[in-house]
């Protein structure tokens, strides 16, 4: 922060956006008393932060108002929230107290605030052995610790975090990656399970905007030009909707909405498809005022209106989505599906309630609002909140553990099975039937022994899937069994199976380091001592004895050990010309070409290639490994090891050096089109093929081909010729 005094033009600026605030607060405000509040907390903050500017050179006081913003437009939360969003860095940057805010303000406010600033203080005591990741982790632990007490202060955590990354673009390039990473590994899925639609895909936006750039600018051209020569269709496929629904006598609004850039991107990702091919693209939402003569309840008027519009236009039945009888965990409640216009572009149309609307926008703020006003009953959101606060009251789980288990949690999906009495019930996506009998209650895991998925005997190990009617077989004299660690997926299930072991310490370290050598066996490597060290430093284990009881007793799971021991063992020395110069925003890059021969490791998760937008991850021995700035692997260590990110200018002045990538190609088979690409490839192009895999069926032929190319540029050239072979529909970057 930037301390010089303010100009009349600041003070100006100061006071409109207080302003627009002001309006927004005042619609959340139930009296005039509670908007004196927020006026008063804007006094003192903006009292306390004069003549303080943020990076960018404009008054800090900005900052607090648009937090406060966040909270009241975007999330739905009232004067108390507001207020200590405009208050929420006054302890850590002035010498206000919470106490002189609990004076002020009262004590809900106070309390809020210092949820707010413990979150984001570091420890004041660090232990000599505690590590940077492990501050790191404990920071996001104090954020999940709020839900215990008041889940607003991560709403407003959210909304702190989301003025930040729209400012992000005057922060050192180092700080950005890392903040971003932190971003799409917590914030982002956080945003998500709370139900907070339009922050999550905000920030979504922002991280691939500085992540991925030429994506995101590709494809938001893409998606504008899209929408300009669509404009009209949509709106001439909506008319008649209008028509027919205002016929019916129905309170209703029609809103527009375009698939964002990040879900698009994302979409293309995971499908390997090409923009074109994203026929989801255009999507209409219908909120209607709940009203009993078009139905007893709000699902059945969302029927009703999904009769009346699929009698106007052809639906495509398997895309029917009904998230009214069967609601998200995050509360979300809609029904969906996919309706064909005149003019031959499918369009999806979304029905709900004015009820629905508000939780599906606002998230967990509406969720409990209407919850106490006795519109809504329990749902899987409380369920999952208290399985969260289960794990953090849980002694045994130190905070890298948590961060793995509170990440996995959040990004996990979820499908829905049924008891045997037609109970549905929503498990983690990938867990198996002994999971679904510990969450429904730890006597029933302990004393399980088989169970019945749709009328047949399977094992416990059996993988549930979507729509499954699962019986639990039990037996009164059965008990826990140590091999249950290795297939049972969810934390719950496996903390119950771990402490019934607990005691048990020596058969759990010879079962734990029995497991460890079968994994790596079954991997190609020995269980040396160099094997062992390397698992060490990955994990984060102490201690060998460390290593085998957490094994042992399920809580790590090893379920990248292939990764870790091929990353390990994979290294590459390079010299400084590929690495031609550190970036000035970065001292750590200077100190490691110092020597002029750097080691660089080129990341085998992500096989980041010149031209790439890449991020690099300092190691103890100096050694710097590259990855590209959207690798999964890389978004997760930059949050953890925040401390390690260097930016590494990265290029290839020489050309000599070959980097391996794969190559999606779908398209229409015809003879001699293998051949035309193949000598495409290697006789004008020059390049090496190192394995090529395609296989035709009723004419359409899909596979990959892997090949070593010298940078981004030709590999892009390569794309762009490829495309123009007759019969290629498709040709994409894919992951190895």
């Amino acid at each position: 922060m930037a301390y010089s005094e303010f100009t009349e033009k600041d003070y100006e600026l100061i006071r409109e956006d207080y302003q627009r605030l002001r309006a927004s607060a005042v619609k959340r405000c139930a009296s005039e008393r509670e908007l004196e509040i927020v006026d008063r907390a804007f006094e003192f903050a903006n009292n306390a932060h004069k003549n303080v500017r943020r990076r960018s050179g404009e008054p800090y006081m900005l900052h607090p108002i648009e937090v406060a913003r966040i909270v009241v437009d975007d999330i739905g939360l009232g004067y108390k929230s507001i207020s200590a969003a405009l208050l929420h860095d006054v302890v850590e940057d002035t010498e206000c107290s919470v106490d002189d805010l609990r004076e002020k303000f009262g004590d809900k406010i106070a309390s809020l605030v210092d949820g707010l600033t413990k979150i984001k203080n570091v420890l004041d005591t660090k232990s000599d052995d505690m590590s940077a990741e492990s501050l790191q982790a404990e920071n996001f632990k104090r954020i999940l610790l709020t839900l215990n007490d008041d889940v607003r202060v991560v709403l407003i955590k959210l909304a702190d975090r989301l003025h930040n990354c729209r400012t992000i673009e005057f922060m050192p390039e180092h700080k950005r990656d890392k903040i971003l990473s932190e971003t799409m590994f917590i914030f982002i899925p956080l945003a998500h399970r709370l139900g907070l639609y339009n922050v999550k895909s905000e920030l979504e936006n922002i991280w691939l905007k500085y992540k991925v750039p030429d994506a995101y600018n590709e494809i938001s051209q893409k998606i504008n030009l899209n929408v300009q020569e669509r404009e009209k269709e949509i709106d001439e496929f909506i008319a008649p909707i209008q028509e027919t629904l205002s016929r019916k006598g129905l309170k209703f609004e029609i809103k527009k909405r375009i698939k964002t850039p990040y879900s698009a991107w994302h979409k293309m990702q995971e499908k390997h498809i090409s923009f074109d091919e994203i026929y989801d693209l255009y999507a209409i939402r219908i909120v209607f005022e709940a009203d009993q003569k078009f139905g007893d309840t709000e699902r059945d008027q969302c029927y009703s209106i999904f009769s009346a519009i699929s009698g106007i236009y052809r639906s495509l039945t398997e895309r029917l989505r009904d998230w009214v009888k069967n609601p998200k965990p995050n509360g979300y409640e809609a029904l969906h599906c996919t309706l064909l216009s005149k003019s031959g572009i499918w369009v999806e149309v979304q029905i709900r309630s004015r009820r629905m609307d508000d939780v599906a926008e606002k998230g967990i703020a509406a969720h409990w609002a209407y919850k106490r006003n006795g519109y809504i009953g329990d749902n899987e959101m409380d369920s999952w909140l208290e399985n969260i606060r289960e794990i953090l009251v849980n002694p045994d789980v130190n905070a890298l553990e948590l961060l793995d288990i509170i990440h996995n949690d959040l990004t996990s999906s979820e499908i829905y099975v049924f008891t045997p009495k037609g109970d549905q019930k929503a498990i983690q996506k990938g867990s198996t039937v002994l999971d679904f009998a510990y969450q429904i209650h730890t006597e029933i895991g302990n004393k399980a022994i088989a169970a019945k998925v749709n009328q047949r005997l399977v094992s416990l190990d059996y993988v549930a899937k979507t729509g499954d009617q699962i019986e639990i077989i039990t037996a009164e004299e059965a008990k826990p069994h140590r091999e249950w660690l290795r297939f049972l997926e969810t934390h719950h299930a496996r903390s119950v199976v771990a402490d019934y072991f607990r005691n048990e310490r020596r058969q759990t370290l010879d079962f734990g380091r029995k497991t460890l050598e079968e994994q790596v066996n079954s991997l190609g490597y020995k269980l040396d001592e160099d094997t062992l060290q390397k698992i060490e430093v990955a994990y984060h284990v102490p201690n060998r004895e460390e290593l085998f009881y957490r094994i042992g007793i399920g809580l790590l799971k090893l379920s990248n050990l292939s990764e870790v021991l091929k990353h390990s063992s994979f290294r590459l020395s390079f010299f400084r010309k590929f690495f031609s110069h550190a970036s000035p925003s970065s001292a750590e890059n200077t100190s490691l070409l110092s020597d002029g021969n750097p080691r660089y490791v080129i990341a085998p998760c992500c096989h980041p290639i010149p031209g790439d937008a890449v991020i690099g991850f300092k190691e103890a021995d100096g050694t710097i490994t590259v990855h590209k700035k959207s690798c999964s692997r890389a978004e997760g260590m930059a949050a953890i090891h925040g401390d390690r990110v260097v930016v590494p200018d990265w290029t290839d002045e020489s050309g000599n050096q070959s980097y391996l990538v794969r190559l999606s190609l779908k398209g229409i088979d015809r003879v001699g089109l293998l051949n035309e690409i193949s000598r495409y490839l290697s006789l004008v192009m020059g390049v090496n093929m190192r394995r090529l895999n395609l296989a035709t069926e009723n004419g359409i032929f899909e596979g990959y081909i892997d090949l070593y190319v010298a940078s981004k540029d030709i590999l892009e050239k390569m794309i762009k010729k490829i495309s123009s072979i007759d019969g290629i529909e498709n040709v994409s970057r894919s992951d190895l």
